[in-house]
């Protein structure tokens, strides 16, 4: 049996076998319909879909190729490799082989009757040297930024992608709760980090997390314990952790975790593609006061965004409803970070990546709408000896909003 005999014949069944799931071709026209909605009026005619997320969203596949979206007419999905894995993942009716990138033009022409006049990409993460190339294989064609129309359609969740996470979500549910089975007085940041991705895995967790941007590395072990939960680094968080070295500064680090000491876990789930984000608090014996008061006035805070959280509801509104909580508190200098390092948003849209729309957060003055999802995390940092904080996955239905990861919300006691 060759390749292709046994891809048809066999790989279906296998990875029907062990739980993969397909984008169902009605779920596909939905998605372009809504992207063909956000085109019309731009004055992009075609769209190329360069980005694998995008890719995976607009074809249901991730094998190495691009996809030709034009305004009016069938998709097209060229794929490099692998083109038979392609054909059994994605139910789009036009796929064909491409052999190289000069075939592009070909290829399209071919499908479409002509070259578009303008193509869209996805200009704020292609690479300068590969928009330099597509103005080589389509002289005279106008190459404009198509990011928005994607990131638009993409912000909003279907029912498919909805119970993905809703997957994903019963996976961090697992993980927490053989976090207080794992938790050991002495036991390093990272092995306590390591031993829940292990957990994570077992249950189905993908581990890998996914963002939009350049130099961003996510990952799952943001494990940070006593003064670790003190200190920044260059991510875009209220606090960064140690890191185990120069080249990676960020998250859990070789210090041992010790009694009474607030041990924040900040773990994500990957489940087919899609995210969930939560964070709960964990201490070795009793929590000091300071930091068990702190860890209920995020509660507090998370609770009162959540409770003016419906569709409608202004995004920058809710980021600055969060800071009048924290004023009244008196936490409002060290809340979001410690003083001057302070983040500018409390809660970041969540989906194929963990950081899409909608931003509740400063200068995000735009409203909440029903199929959103977003992460909610307000934290307290005290510099050099702790942070507490309070995540959960959040949704927003007709009625509100709906919780996805309804964990335990006390202080996990070991």
């Amino acid at each position: 049996m060759d390749h292709t005999d046994w891809v048809s014949r066999e790989l279906k069944t296998l990875t029907e076998s062990l739980g993969f799931r397909f984008t169902p071709r009605k779920e596909l026209k939905d998605r372009m319909g809504r992207l063909r909605g956000h085109m019309q009026g731009t004055g992009i005619e075609s769209l190329l879909v360069i980005q694998k997320m995008d890719l995976y969203y607009l074809s249901g596949t991730t094998q190495d190729g691009l996809l030709f979206i034009p305004l009016e007419g069938k998709p097209l999905l060229m794929i490099r490799r692998e083109f038979e894995r392609a054909r059994l993942e994605s139910p789009l009716e036009e796929i064909v082989a491409l052999k190289s990138a000069r075939d592009l033009p070909t290829l399209i022409r071919n499908h479409w009757g002509r070259l578009p006049r303008v193509v869209g990409l996805p200009l704020d993460v292609l690479p300068v040297r590969d928009y330099l190339r597509y103005q080589e294989l389509f002289p005279g064609i106008e190459l404009v930024d198509a990011s928005t129309a994607i990131r638009d359609t993409r912000k909003i969740k279907s029912p498919f992608e909805i119970d993905l996470m809703r997957t994903g979500a019963g996976i961090g549910r697992k993980v927490y709760e053989e976090a207080k089975e794992i938790l050991k007085e002495g036991m390093t940041e990272i092995e306590f980090g390591g031993l829940l991705e292990a957990a994570a895995k077992r249950h189905g967790h993908e581990g890998l997390l996914r963002v939009r941007s350049l130099n961003y590395e996510a990952y799952s072990w943001h494990v940070l314990s006593g003064l670790s939960g003190g200190i920044v680094s260059q991510s875009d968080s209220p606090m960064g952790g140690l890191g185990l070295s120069p080249a990676f500064p960020v998250g859990a680090s070789l210090r041992s975790m010790r009694a009474h000491e607030p041990i924040l876990v900040d773990f994500g789930i990957c489940y087919h593609g899609y995210q969930v984000d939560e964070t709960r608090m964990f201490s070795i014996g009793k929590m000091g006061k300071k930091f068990s008061d702190a860890y209920k006035a995020c509660r507090e805070i998370h609770d009162a965004v959540l409770d003016e959280t419906r569709p409608g509801a202004d995004c920058e509104a809710l980021f600055q409803k969060g800071i009048q909580i924290a004023e009244k508190l008196d936490y409002k200098e060290i809340y979001l970070g410690p003083p001057g390092l302070q983040t500018r948003f409390i809660a970041h849209g969540i989906g194929l990546e963990l950081n899409e729309p909608p931003f509740l957060a400063q200068g995000h003055a735009y409203p909440l709408e029903r199929g959103m999802t977003f992460a909610l995390e307000p934290k307290i940092v005290f510099p050099g000896e702790g942070a507490v904080g309070f995540e959960n996955t959040v949704l927003v239905t007709q009625e509100g909003h709906e919780v996805l990861t309804p964990l335990e919300e006390d202080i996990y006691q070991i």
